[in-house]
């Protein structure tokens, strides 16, 4: 029997229809939730995540400002930015769309970020967070990732998972999420030996490497749940996840399509982390809340 599709989409949108239920509460407090989008330079692929982002804040109530910098700016122009973001009160959330030009640090941008309104949660404060537990703002794409396993229903306490890719945006959060829900963890990468091994025993499985269709169906453990992070475009311009989604798709007990998938589901987590950056200056002004 084929897997049941976990639909990316459906599930983003539920979570909009929520989370807009508070933005209006806010707004109508007077607290108007406020997301400034930095983009440095002209990718095409990042012009298109920042038009779909705004889009998606004017959807639920939240006020958003793009500021676009030329590709050649300095690091100075970019941190006096952050730093002007930063002290607008207005302003409750500050997103630096990556990959930024290869001259800039994003490491020292984004570590200019007040931790108060890094709502992508790449900050080392909210970072430390995370590991130890803390309240914070949590990564958007891992957060999407958990939504997505909770809405199977299944008690992840004491299951296999094994994630494959270890970096600081979905790896390595997603990992610590899954450490906290109780789960069993492997974390896998480039150098690891016989990944299929590892694979082959997952209960849980999230793909996160960048590679087309590197996970294959054989390497599937059968009725696991599969997340495909993964968005890679074919020569023919086709948008696959590093699951090969078909042969995947008969072993798993639960699986997410490319596209439709994780993606949305991203943009849904950045709109949370906005609307409860705006509800915590909210309480701290003494504006009561009730949520």
């Amino acid at each position: 029997m084929a897997a049941s599709v976990i639909d990316g989409k459906q599930l983003a949108q539920a979570l909009r229809t929520r989370w807009k239920l508070r933005a209006d509460r806010l707004n109508a407090a007077g607290v108007a939730p406020g997301l400034a989008v930095v983009l440095v330079g002209d990718n095409p692929a990042s012009q298109v995540y920042v038009r779909n982002k705004i889009k998606a804040c004017g959807e639920v109530g939240i006020r958003s400002e793009e500021h676009v910098l030329a590709a050649d700016s300095s690091l100075e122009t970019v941190l006096a930015l952050i730093d002007r973001l930063n002290s607008d009160a207005g302003i409750h959330g500050i997103l630096v769309q990556l990959p930024l030009p290869a001259h800039l640090a994003s490491a020292a941008v984004i570590a200019r970020i007040s931790p108060d309104k890094d709502v992508d949660g790449l900050h080392v404060h909210n970072m430390g967070s995370l590991l130890s537990g803390q309240p914070g703002f949590v990564p958007c794409t891992p957060a999407g990732v958990m939504e997505m396993l909770n809405t199977t229903g299944v008690n992840l306490r004491g299951l296999e998972a094994v994630v494959v890719g270890r970096s600081n945006i979905v790896g390595k959060p997603v990992a610590l999420l899954l450490l906290q829900a109780g789960a069993t963890v492997t974390l896998c990468h480039s150098q690891t030996k016989d990944l299929a091994q590892h694979t082959r025993r997952a209960d849980i499985l999230v793909a996160a490497v960048g590679k087309a269709n590197s996970i294959s169906g054989d390497m599937v453990k059968p009725g696991a749940m599969v997340i495909d992070v993964g968005i890679n475009r074919t020569p023919e311009g086709k948008l696959v996840g590093d699951v090969d989604y078909a042969a995947a798709r008969e072993r798993a007990g639960w699986i997410t399509p490319v596209p439709g998938g994780v993606g949305p589901m991203t943009i849904a987590m950045l709109l949370c982390n906005a609307i409860l950056s705006a509800e915590r200056c909210a309480v701290a002004r003494g504006i009561r809340l009730d949520i």
